[in-house]
């Protein structure tokens, strides 16, 4: 898709606009981290097209590996039937780019000990009190067995990215502020400051609109009160 054939004014506005948040002295990220957090973005807001025109120059700067970890741990947050598409999508971009598919296993834990160690991520990232908080459903148990368990516990990404794209993942796609202002508050606990998590999101208006930067930044401000 060549929108400087089709679209050449708009597409020279847009790409000044890039390099101006990009280049923004007061909320530069370092590449890899921009990278993760512009792709994880687009997964929220399913932006399939854009998704794999920034992943081409994302695999400069991140790991196959890297970018897998985040499109597998999106099935938690968007679920499987938003997650698929950019499964199929990474997978193609790595195939023509010669990457040997699959790729090496980033497995930790075993059916049987899952929930365990599921329930320790979410007590590092949140706090003691999530010892217990498995008990309260069975929707908290697979919580801490599925989404921390099956996903968290996985090598590729530290918890600090993982929180980072987890908070893409919910603000990007609207509607999920309680989750927004918790996972902000575990970024925060995790040493993502409120002024990284105001840089992630600074980095992504051209992806994802004023409006929910605007939502974000205020989700971030209430979890730092907080």
């Amino acid at each position: 898709m060549n929108l400087y054939a089709t679209d050449k004014e708009y597409k020279e506005r847009f790409d000044c606009f890039l390099e101006e948040v990009k280049n923004d002295e007061g909320n530069k990220l370092d590449e890899p981290t921009r990278y993760l957090a512009i792709l994880s973005v687009l997964m929220g807001n399913q932006g399939i097209c854009a998704y794999e025109e920034v992943l081409e120059k994302a695999l400069d700067v991140l790991s196959p590996i890297q970018v897998k970890e985040m499109v597998y741990q999106a099935t938690d947050y968007l679920g499987y039937g938003r997650m698929l598409e950019f499964l199929k999508v990474t997978n193609e971009v790595f195939n023509k780019k010669g990457i040997e598919l699959p790729l090496q296993s980033q497995t930790t834990t075993t059916i049987e000990n899952r929930l365990e160690k599921g329930i320790q991520a979410q007590v590092d990232i949140f706090g003691e009190h999530m010892n217990e908080a498995w008990k309260k459903a069975t929707v908290n148990k697979w919580l801490a067995s599925n989404c921390f368990g099956d996903y968290y516990t996985r090598t590729g990404l530290d918890l600090k990215q993982r929180e980072m794209i987890t908070f893409c993942f919910l603000y990007a796609q609207g509607g999920c502020k309680p989750q927004a202002i918790a996972h902000a508050k575990a970024n925060i606990r995790l040493e993502n400051h409120e002024a990284f998590l105001i840089k992630v999101v600074s980095q992504n208006v051209p992806f994802v609109g004023y409006p929910r930067s605007l939502n974000a930044i205020d989700c971030i401000e209430k979890a730092g009160k907080e």
